[in-house]
Order: C-alpha cells, then structure tokens, then sequence
C-alpha cells in the first residue's frame, strides 16, 4: 500500500516535468505503479476500505467480557478451558491475547488521592514473612502493620500465629504506641474481621465489633479487589523487606521485634516523600488528636465452652483438667492464652492451669478432690440409699449371721394347735 505522502511526490515531480522512468527510478517504485497513480489522483488519494476478517473468537467475545467484568481475576488458561467445553476449537494464544486486550482496557483507571484529618483513620494489614533455618527448611512468621493515614506512623509487629488472639493483642501493643485510638480503622476482608455481606450490609466478626466497641473505633473494610484503597500500609512492606528484612540475622522473636521498631523509629526522621515532612513532626501533631486508650484492656484469650463430665473433667486439645465438683454436669467457659487456661463458672474464676507440653494427660489441684470426698451428702446420694426395684437385690439379714435377739423356742404341736383354732385344717 503506498501513502498519501509517496502521491503527492509523484505528482509533484510529473508537474515539474520529470519523466515517468525517472519518477520511479527516484522513489524505487515500478513504472506502472507511477502511470496508475497519474492516472487517477482522486481515485490515489482515497482511503481504501478493508472487509474485516472473521475469526474463531468472534462468537465467543462477549461472554469473555462478561466473565472478566464479574471477576477480574480470571486467568486466561481457565477461559480457555470453559470455551473449549462450549465448543470453541481456536487456539489458546488467541484466547490469551484477547483477555490481556480486555484486562489492559479496564485498567487504565485514574484515582484521586486523598489525605485524612489527623486522628481521623489509621490502617491494618498482615503480611508474610520466612526464616531460612540452619537446615535449609522454612519457617513461617506474620507481620501486623498499623500506620496513622495523617502522620504516616508506623507500628509493626512480628507473630508466629495469625490467630485471632494475637491481631487483637497486636492492635492493643499498637495503641498503646500511638498514645491513643483513631477514630476509624481500615483493614482489607481479612477474616478476622469481615464475615461478608448481609442484606447489603457489611457483617463484621463479633468479637471484632466488641472490640471495637471497647476502645472507641469504628471498623470497616475495602471493597473486593481494591487494594489501592488502603495504600498508605500496602506500601510500607516493601519498605520493611527491603530496608529492613532482607539480610536481617533472625535469633528470638522478641529480639527481631525490638529491633524492627527500633529501625522504625530511626526512620520516623526523615522526609516523607508524599506528605514533604518529617514522620516525626506529624506524630507530634496528630498524638493529641486520638481519643485515649481505655484504663482496661480488652481480654483477648480464646474464649471456648466446655461441658463438666461425671468425673469432674473437662476435655480440651487432648487434656482432662479437673474441675470443682459441684459443676458436674454444667457448662462452663474456658479462656486460652499463651498455654494457659483459665476456667469459669458464670464470672466466677474456679481454677488456673497450665497447658502440658504433650497431650493425653490429667491436670488436677488435688483440693477438688478432697472437697469431694468430704461432701457428705455427695457421698450419701452415691452410697447411702437402698435401692429397691426390679431385677436389684434386695439387702436382707445374712443367714450366717445370728441376730442378738430374745426369742422362745416352742414345739410344732404348739403350732399345729395354733392353726386349728384358727380355723385351719391340719393333716394328721
């Protein structure tokens, strides 16, 4: 196809007088094509239409779109795999490129970014971090991140567990370093906190929303698949891996987390590169804004109900712990921290114990015990009461023994006599 530009010079150089031969020896074009050209230059300069070819996706385009519209997150292998099962005979890079042609459209958004009020709103997020042992296995750690959306500071904290006890204690740890709570926290649809939508309401966890509840906060949660919503803590494990974890000489968990706020601190004097200040300075500005921490804190332990059998034991984890005696048969709530149980009846603590190492074991305060053998009436329920129905023994004077009775001795003719005045026929 020859451009408008390629005309034009044709025409120019035949107005200047410049023969046909020469004109396409000077482009590098045949003598032909110039004689066409010359010819006709409405005809030359028009835009010429082209047919669109059909191709094997054609059909199958809008249900694509429809797929990648309800969730982005399809990959192209298994869109592939759902057309095939529709009837689709094309190849897989054709599938490929379309939906990288779609995904690429809906990904030119443009976001508007936006500064909260000091005090206002902080953000929370976990994120994963591994240990190489000495024999070259791995193990697993979590990091709790919370960061003030005013001032940019940031508390961080490693755990080896991402149980729900351990995030309540790291918010907790993290007020207490702030010096107060902000009025919003904003975390992603993590599972501690978010069970899911509810006649169109968010449907928060509820020992999150208790918690809440305590220290004066209002929680809430991104939409799906919008992690640019809270960037201020997304962007700050980059920040952590590079700066600070990679290369670090792990030994305890408390020694990595004394060191990772220390590093922290250090860090709070420099610039910031979006807010153009110091994080300290912020800080010191945005401190007196939150509310205060509560004189209480919350208790965070595992909260489990537990059913008292008849031999004064309840079971939890493999493990038979002994109980008072007088809650055989009542359900009583058992609180698990750091391999410590604590089990009460109503409010009342009954008994402290610690976890055992291995399972299969009796933990018992042997002052449960005594008490039940000293209670009487326990004792006369169990042993005291004769019985009598069917199919039991009936307790009666043993034959062997002679009773220490005064009875006298007569003869049968005494008797015999007895039963014929009574009116009783005797047999001679």
């Amino acid at each position: 196809m020859k451009t408008k530009e390629l005309v034009m010079k044709i025409h120019a150089l035949h107005i200047d007088g410049v023969s046909q031969r020469k004109i396409a020896q000077k482009l590098g074009i045949h003598r032909k094509t110039v004689n066409t050209y010359l010819s006709n230059l409405e005809k030359s300069l028009a835009k010429r239409s082209y047919k669109r070819r059909t191709g094997k996706l054609d059909n199958y385009r809008d249900n694509v779109t429809e797929w990648l519209r309800d969730d982005p997150a399809y990959q192209a292998t298994t869109i592939y795999d759902r057309l095939t099962r529709q009837g689709f005979v094309g190849s897989y890079d054709i599938v490929k490129r379309l939906v990288r042609t779609i995904k690429g459209e809906r990904e030119k958004i443009a976001y508007i970014r936006f500064e909260t009020e000091p005090g206002r709103q902080a953000q929370v997020d976990f994120g994963e971090f591994a240990i190489t042992n000495s024999d070259e296995s791995t193990t697993k750690l979590y990091l709790f991140t919370m960061i003030l959306g005013y001032s940019r500071k940031l508390y961080a904290e490693l755990v080896s567990h991402c149980n729900q006890c351990s995030f309540l204690d790291c918010h907790i740890h993290a007020f207490q370093f702030f010096g107060g709570v902000p009025q919003e926290l904003l975390y992603d649809r993590m599972k501690n906190v978010f069970i899911g939508q509810l006649a169109g309401k968010k449907n928060f966890h509820k020992t999150m929303l208790g918690f809440a509840f305590h220290y004066g906060f209002k929680p809430d949660v991104t939409p799906a698949y919008s992690p640019w919503v809270k960037g201020k803590i997304e962007r700050p494990y980059s920040f952590i891996r590079e700066g600070f974890w990679r290369g670090y000489q792990f030994t305890t968990l408390d020694q990595a987390n004394s060191d990772v706020r220390e590093w922290l601190t250090r860090k709070e004097d420099r610039i910031h590169g979006t807010t153009h200040e110091r994080i300290l300075d912020r800080a010191r500005r945005e401190q007196p804004l939150l509310s205060p921490c509560p004189a209480v804190d919350v208790d965070t332990s595992a909260r489990l109900y537990r059913k008292v059998a008849k031999d004064c034991t309840i079971h939890l984890n493999g493990n038979r712990y002994v109980v008072d005696h007088r809650l055989v048969g009542q359900t009583v709530i058992v609180r698990l921290k750091d391999e410590q149980i604590r089990i009460f009846a109503d409010t009342v603590l009954v008994v402290t114990y610690k976890v055992p190492p291995s399972k299969g074991n009796l933990v018992q305060d042997p002052r449960f015990y005594e008490a039940l053998r000293r209670d009487r009436q326990m004792n006369k329920r169990k042993y005291g009461a004769v019985v009598r129905s069917k199919g039991r023994a009936i307790r009666t004077i043993s034959p062997r023994v002679t009773p220490n009775l005064d009875i006298p001795i007569r003869s049968a003719a005494f008797y015999d006599q007895f039963l014929r005045d009574a009116g009783v026929e005797v047999p001679q």
